[in-house]
């Protein structure tokens, strides 16, 4: 009997370890790190079967993952233009609920839907919509707990491609990227009422994430905004260090890559940018900032949409172009560069997911490459078709959205549909 339950604890054990939720934007630590076992090595043929797909709406949002449901928001504009949010089974993919309100897209370009991922935090889901709607639900039922209408309440200097910077979660606040007047760039919410609890910086938002980084009992909150690249205390929004950083049409758009003590950022016109962090993380230096002529004669690193990846001594990211490239850290100097990894296009894209010594890609052809990359060159391993780029978001078509990779499944939308497949080893 004693042997069996110890058995039985080790089983329940070890399945907990194995499965992995994907509540957040890239993640539960916003890192794209996915560390689940029992994945394939290798595609079986060069279209991904899909498990189960259901009709939604457009949108750039990428699908979060947690406690066996799958959330999305949308937009649709007949009879009557809505931002939606969607909750889905994540093992049928039978709908849970729906909540819509009326959005009029007011000024923004690129106007296919919201940008930012629901967030699941404690039995909530936050969203956060294109003209500022942020709403709380029960993340079980979809009862709205609270809502804020931000552009009405913090006159909001709206960005060109509107609200897009998915919110953080912090302890009982929720840090959000607001833009809005009178010092209110970047305001902290209590997550459980709304009531605001601070509030920080005259920047205008730009549509990237915010990251939450610890060191020696400090946390830090790393902000890229279209006028600067700062650290913020997120008990109070105490601004510890701050790199002013004016953004080429504010496209301050990948994420805040911490690796080995530093912060990389990349932006399409402005090149990379490296600062290290001090020992607690509540100060920093610039180490090198790089950039080319322009978009087409970049230097370094010029990243549109795609967070990079740092593995060890290296930076790994897409130019402006779809121009894969290797970069030696500590100068920004290029090692290698690949144009196999997705095609040659303007604001080419990628999203990097990092899987053991594996790098997962997925690129805007809708295609998932497993692959490996060393300052020796790029190595692709396999390749397949996961979903059909559409064109709603752009022209030519394309799959920008982030997937979610979560319980040995993928998820995945476009502007038509949200699709998963199963990623398991047969």
């Amino acid at each position: 009997m004693k042997r069996a339950l110890i058995l039985l604890l080790f089983s329940i054990a070890s399945s907990l370890v194995i499965a992995q939720d994907w509540p957040d934007w890239r993640g539960t630590n916003r890192d794209a790190v996915w560390n689940e076992s029992g994945i394939l090595n290798a595609f079986e043929s060069d279209t991904i079967p899909v498990k189960w797909s259901v009709t939604i709406g457009p949108g750039y949002s990428g699908p979060t993952v947690a406690n066996g449901k799958v959330y999305v928001s949308d937009r649709i504009e007949k009879p009557v233009q809505q931002e939606r949010v969607l909750c889905f089974d994540e093992k049928n993919g039978a709908k849970l609920w729906e909540f819509a309100y009326d959005c009029e897209y007011l000024g923004v370009g690129y106007p296919a839907g919201p940008r930012a991922s629901v967030v699941i935090n404690d039995g909530k889901a936050y969203s956060l919509g294109t003209m500022g709607h942020l709403f709380c639900f029960d993340a079980a039922s979809g009862e709205v707990v609270w809502k804020k209408d931000l552009n009405t309440a913090y006159e909001i200097v709206m960005p060109i491609w509107g609200i897009a910077a998915t919110p953080l979660l912090v302890d009982d606040k929720i840090i959000v990227h607001v833009s809005g007047s009178n010092n209110a760039c970047i305001v902290a919410f209590n997550k459980n009422t709304g009531e605001e609890i601070w509030r920080n910086l005259d920047d205008r938002a730009g549509y990237s994430a915010p990251l939450l980084i610890e060191k020696s009992g400090k946390r830090v909150v790393v902000n890229w905004t279209e006028h600067s690249l700062s650290g913020l205390n997120p008990e109070n929004g105490e601004v510890y260090w701050r790199f002013p950083w004016e953004t080429g049409s504010g496209m301050s758009i990948a994420t805040p890559v911490l690796a080995n003590d530093h912060i990389f950022v990349s932006a399409f016109y402005s090149g990379s940018m490296l600062v290290k962090l001090g020992d607690d993380y509540t100060s920093a230096e610039k180490i090198w900032q790089r950039s080319g002529e322009s978009e087409r004669k970049t230097d370094a690193l010029h990243c549109v949409m795609n967070t990079p990846v740092i593995l060890g001594k290296y930076i790994y990211g897409v130019d402006s172009y779809g121009e894969l490239r290797c970069l030696d850290f500590f100068t920004g100097d290029r090692i290698w560069e690949d144009q196999t990894a997705v095609k040659r296009n303007r604001w080419a894209n990628i999203h990097f997911i990092q899987h053991n010594d594996k790098i997962w890609m997925f690129n805007e052809q809708g295609e998932l490459l497993i692959t490996e990359l060393s300052p020796k060159g790029f190595t692709e391993i396999s390749r397949a078709k996961l979903i059909e780029p559409t064109k709603k978001q752009l022209p030519r078509g394309v799959t920008w959205t982030h997937p979610a990779f979560a319980n040995k499944h993928v998820f995945i939308r476009n502007d038509n549909k949200l699709i998963c497949a199963d990623l398991s080893e047969k």
